[in-house]
C-alpha cells in the first residue's frame, strides 16, 4: 500500500485508515455526519493525493487529447479547466478526469487514483503523435479545501483574490509561502472551495499553514466516508460505482462532455446511440419512507419486475433520508416517476428526483 507525503498526519490525529485504491488514506476522523456537516457549513480539508496527474506536453497535446476525451478541449483557454471522460472501444468508459489548460502547448490531466496505470496505458496506446507525456502522479500532493468559509479562511494564505478564481478555473500562484502552486475551483461537493496541487515536499508545511489560517472558522480534516456523502448529495457520479467500462457517457447523463464537433475514441457509436435513443439512464431518487439504499440493491416497478440497479446510495447527512443513484430502464426514469428498491426481501417505495438532492 502506498502512503501519502501526510500519511503520518492523518494517523497523529486519530484517523481510521483505510486501502484505497492502493493508497492508505484517512476514512473518518470525528464521524461522517459531523464530517459533512462542517464542509457543508464551515470549511474542511480532504488529502486527497492519491489523484493521478499526468502532464502533456508538444504542438500534438490538444490533438491527442481531442482524440482521447469526450468534451472539446480546443474551448480551453490559459487557466481553465474541463471536466471530461475517455471512452472506450465498447461503448463504456476508461475514467472521468479534469483537463487543465497550463500553457500554450501543456495540459494537465487528473484521473482517478484506481485508475491512473489504466488511464496511462490507455493514453500512450493511443499517442501516435509524439507527445510528450509524463507522470507526475508521485510526486505531486492534492488538498481539497472545501465548504463556504474555504476562501475566507485561506485569503491570508496568498497574494492573489482567491474569490476571484471563478468555478472551473485555476491559478498557479504562490500559497502558504510557496510558489507555483496550483489554486483550482474545483471540488467534490457542492460547497464552494477550491484544490491545492503542490510537491510532495511542501504538502506538510501547507497543510500546517492550511490549519493556522482556518482555525478561526473552525477548519477541520475531512475523511473519504464524507466526501462520498457530500458528493452524493451533489449527483455527482463516482468511477466504479455509477459509471465504468460498461456505461455509456449518455446513459450516465453526460451527454453535456459528450460533444459530437469533433472525432474521438467511438464517437460513431456514441453519436448513433444518442440517435436511436438509450435504453437506460442513470436516475437521482428518494426513498419515500425511512430507508438506506446501496450499491448494488435491485430497483423494481410496482409489480415487482426489475427495472435497474443501485449504483450510489446513502442516508443523507443534510436530508436526514435516504438518497441514491441508479440505472432505470428509459420508460421509468423521467422525474417524479414511482420505482422501489429492493432492500431484504422488502420493496421500498422511491421517487425519481431532478439533481442536485442538496441545494444551498
Amino acid at each position: 500500500m502506498k502512503n501519502t507525503a501526510l500519511t503520518h498526519i492523518h494517523e497523529g490525529l486519530g484517523a481510521k485508515m483505510l486501502p484505497f485504491a492502493g493508497y492508505n488514506m484517512p476514512i473518518l476522523y470525528e464521524g461522517v455526519n459531523a464530517e459533512h456537516e462542517t464542509v457543508r457549513n464551515t470549511v474542511g480539508v480532504f488529502d486527497v493525493s492519491h489523484m493521478g496527474e499526468f502532464i502533456l506536453s508538444g504542438p500534438n497535446a490538444l490533438a491527442l487529447i481531442q482524440k482521447v476525451t469526450s468534451n472539446d478541449a480546443a474551448t480551453l483557454t490559459i487557466g481553465r479547466a474541463q471536466y471530461s471522460c475517455l471512452p472506450n472501444n465498447e461503448g463504456g468508459i476508461v475514467d472521468d478526469l479534469i483537463i487543465y489548460k497550463m500553457k500554450e502547448e501543456q495540459y494537465l490531466l487528473v484521473v482517478n487514483a484506481s485508475n491512473i496505470d489504466k488511464d496511462w496505458d490507455w493514453i500512450s496506446a493511443h499517442n501516435d503523435l509524439g507527445v510528450d507525456m509524463r507522470n507526475l502522479s508521485d510526486d505531486y500532493s492534492l488538498l481539497a479545501i472545501q465548504g463556504p468559509k474555504a476562501v475566507e479562511a485561506m485569503q491570508a494564505l496568498s497574494s492573489i483574490d482567491l474569490g476571484a478564481i471563478t468555478y472551473y478555473h485555476f491559478e498557479v500562484a504562490d500559497f502558504a509561502g510557496r510558489d507555483n502552486v496550483i489554486i483550482s475551483a474545483t471540488g467534490y461537493t457542492g460547497s464552494g472551495g477550491f484544490e491545492i496541487y503542490c510537491k510532495n515536499e511542501d504538502a506538510e508545511h501547507i497543510w500546517n499553514k492550511v490549519f493556522e489560517a482556518g482555525a478561526a472558522y473552525g477548519i477541520k480534516p475531512i475523511g473519504l466516508a464524507a466526501r462520498d456523502t457530500l458528493r452524493l448529495e451533489m449527483g455527482f457520479c463516482l468511477y466504479g460505482n455509477d459509471i465504468n467500462d460498461t456505461t455509456s457517457p449518455l446513459e450516465a447523463g453526460l451527454g453535456w462532455i459528450t460533444k459530437f464537433n469533433k472525432e474521438f475514441t467511438n464517437s460513431e457509436n456514441l453519436k448513433k446511440q444518442k440517435e436511436a435513443g438509450v435504453t437506460k439512464k442513470l436516475v437521482a431518487f428518494e426513498m419515500q419512507e425511512r430507508a438506506v439504499p446501496r450499491h448494488d440493491y435491485e430497483i423494481v416497478n410496482a409489480s415487482g419486475t426489475v427495472i435497474g440497479v443501485v449504483t450510489s446510495g446513502t442516508m443523507s447527512p443534510s436530508m436526514n433520508k435516504g438518497i441514491g443513484l441508479g440505472y432505470v430502464t428509459t420508460e421509468n426514469s423521467t422525474i417524479d416517476s414511482d420505482i422501489f428498491i429492493r432492500i431484504r426481501k422488502n420493496d421500498v417505495a422511491a421517487k425519481v428526483v431532478k439533481l442536485p438532492f442538496y441545494k444551498k
